[in-house]
């Protein structure tokens, strides 16, 4: 009975979430301090009872309960137990939950730390993060119930998909999840404030930490499933505009446009009915990537479902979510305006160019993601839109916002002095031309590596400049504060992710060849000697494994063990070799037998090799973690803590009731 218990778990935590999205909006409205008092209570009882329902289906998967038909389904006798844990959100059923269950960590969050926000203003947010849930908990026990039985049970199951067969399962899910649903804090922010009338500045200044939070943690989950794809796949790629991909990577944009807006909002009070779309339009996104993922409209290696109806369920939830929030949005609109003016050479002026260049890019990436369902909807055929389309117009559109970046942190609020601007680019672009000589000089000798080179100097050297302005201008102390320092960190991130992104792809050498044993192959600077390839067992697969030896000029680097596993059932899975490095990596993968083979289960004779020769890839993931911790950082500063102030008078309107004053933090 052990997984009826979790069935009741989420039963108990959907009615909890029910009252949580109305009690203490309701008390909110009346001024009802005991109904406001419920919300923290409930957000705990939810959390709790959504953590017993995870917990229980954790323990179906340790203890192999095939009477539960999710167990079966991803899991069998034969599977190593360290990868019965992960399997728990391998597929539909329990990444919905593990949805549910870090939305209930973030809420848990905000009503532990959020206990110095005014009272009703507190209670808002609590219940639209409970109104959140009530969806999704409604969703998985309507469409996806992750308890459902299986009788009679069978003996063994079936098996996890031997992609998600990897460490990469571990990490990947639950630090993308974290960014995912963290957006749905900013979102309840932007809500409360509209639905009370705390439309001036302060609401942004308590949400900023929080959304700094959850765009670091997406960017560290995409770097996780780039670094995934890369190393278990076997082509080689790092990004290949999928439509998944792509679900995760426009509210990136948005989020990154989002958090730059929530700065000016609070330190200048402007952008604000922008940056209110901005956190409403973050969240619809990643509830757009849920929908992508979970309905199988569109085809990607990594979608988990394909069930019209949980498709219907979500569109239906975004819609009255997007929906809603526009329309409230509207109602409020005429209060949301205000600010300090601000000239056209301003920091502003360049922080909102990034602003409209990253939204226009998330766009651009909905569109092309979205054009096959289009042209399948007006009957011209189901149209691929892939990397031409893509990699182009993102990098048109990119342009603008890399050269603003490095002036923006340069210039003054308000009004800056264009004579500064024009010293700074005489010194940017000194260095990023110094820096392409020596690139030319090193061996980039083609436009694209030169491009990478001086693109990644251009904004690195513009990030040292202002990290040396600061030096010598702010007070001993307060020179770097943890919100100058993300800012550091992450355009930094931007600088390396730039050079790691335009150099692999213009330098990297890609070669398929079919070598017998003993044969060599010259990729690149690499001679790559394929010895063979043996049989060889692991936990639950058996594997055909080849062996590589690498060497330069006539030393050896590395032996290098490509393997293709066979599973339990059958399913075959290319598993690459690579040997990491700062500056390139080596990266080979196995293809098939070619003609007749020999020896013991037909090793011997001409196999088919992928080989490799990547310089910088590293880079790109170690911009991603530069712009995770900045984002990290940034949220860490003490300014960002809510101290109780003095009353500050709210915008009152005739629709929803509002006190007089409520305490600003």
């Amino acid at each position: 009975m052990i997984p009826e218990l979790g069935q009741l778990a989420l039963i108990l935590a959907l009615l909890l979430s029910a009252l949580q999205c109305v009690l203490p909006i309701v008390g909110a409205w009346r001024d009802h301090r005991p109904l406001m008092a419920t919300a923290r209570p409930l957000a705990v009882g939810q959390f709790v009872f959504v953590g017993i329902a995870f917990g229980i289906l954790t323990h179906a998967f340790l203890a192999q309960d095939f009477s539960v038909a999710y167990v079966a389904q991803n899991s069998n006798l034969q599977l190593p137990w360290w990868y019965r844990f992960p399997a728990v959100w391998g597929a539909h059923e329990g990444s919905l939950l593990l949805w549910v269950l870090i939305l209930d960590i973030w809420t848990l969050a905000v009503a532990a730390l959020g206990g110095k926000l005014p009272e009703r203003f507190h209670a808002r947010v609590l219940g639209v993060l409970g109104f959140v849930a009530f969806g999704f908990l409604l969703f998985s026990l309507t469409t996806s119930n992750p308890f459902a039985r299986l009788i009679p049970a069978p003996m063994d199951g079936a098996d996890l998909n031997p992609v998600l067969q990897d460490p990469g399962l571990i990490m990947h899910p639950p630090v993308l999840y974290m960014g995912y649903v963290g957006f749905s804090v900013a979102f309840a922010f932007a809500i409360a404030a509209l639905l009370g009338g705390e439309l001036q500045s302060a609401w942004v200044r308590w949400s900023r930490p929080w959304t700094n939070v959850a765009w670091g943690f997406l960017s560290a989950g995409i770097v996780a499933g780039s670094w995934w794809a890369y190393s278990e796949l076997g082509w080689g790629g790092w990004w290949f505009w999928d439509p998944v991909e792509n679900a995760s990577f426009m509210p990136w944009l948005v989020g990154a446009a989002l958090v730059h807006a929530q700065a000016v909002t609070d330190k200048r009070g402007g952008l604000r009915a922008w940056t209110l779309l901005l956190a409403i339009f973050a969240f619809s996104l990643s509830l757009l990537g849920t929908f992508l993922v979970r309905s199988g409209v569109l085809t990607s290696v990594h979608s988990f479902a394909a069930d019209p109806k949980r498709g219907v369920f979500i569109l239906g939830f975004l819609a009255v979510v997007v929906g809603g929030s526009l329309l409230l949005y509207a109602l409020r609109a005429r209060f949301v305006a205000g600010g300090k003016p601000f000239a056209l050479a301003s920091r502003e002026t360049l922080i909102l160019v990034g602003n409209l260049m990253l939204t226009v890019a998330a766009a651009t990436v909905l569109l092309g993601t979205l054009y096959p369902l289009v042209g399948e909807a007006l009957d011209i055929g189901r149209i691929s839109v892939g990397a031409p389309y893509f990699g182009f117009l993102f990098m048109l559109l990119m342009t603008p916002l890399v050269l603003a970046l490095p002036f923006a942190p340069l210039s003054r609020w308000g009004k800056a002095d264009p004579a500064s601007w024009k010293r700074a680019a005489w010194r940017i672009v000194g260095l990023s031309v110094l820096a392409g000589i020596i690139g030319w000089i090193l061996g980039a000798r083609g436009f694209m590596p030169l491009l990478g080179v001086t693109a990644a100097t251009y904004v690195l050297s513009g990030t040292a400049l202002y990290a040396i302005k600061r030096w010598k201008e702010a007070p001993a102390g307060k020179r770097y504060p943890l919100e100058m320092f993300g800012m550091l960190c992450a355009h930094v991130g931007v600088g390396v992710f730039i050079a790691g992104a335009i150099l692999t792809r213009s330098l990297s050498v890609e070669q398929d060849v079919a070598l017998v044993p003993g044969q060599t192959a010259h990729v690149g600077a690499y001679d790559f000697r394929f010895d063979g390839v043996a049989e060889t067992q692991g936990p639950n697969w058996l594997a055909q494994q080849g062996t590589v030896e690498v060497s330069r000029n006539g030393e050896a680097i590395v032996t290098l063990h490509p393997q293709k596993r066979t599973y339990p059932r059958g399913q075959v899975q290319t598993e690459a070799s690579i040997h990491p490095g700062v500056f390139r990596d080596l990266y080979v993968s196995l293809g098939d037998p070619i003609g007749p083979s020999t020896g013991p289960g037909g090793t011997n004779g001409e196999w088919a090799l992928r080989v490799y020769d990547k310089p910088f890839v590293r880079w790109i993931w170690a911009g991603g973690l530069l712009m995770m911790l900045g984002g990290f950082c940034a949220a860490a500063d003490k300014r960002f803590r809510v101290r109780r102030e003095a009353p500050e008078a709210v915008v009152e309107t005739p629709s929803i009731p509002t006190r007089p004053a409520e305490q600003n933090a």
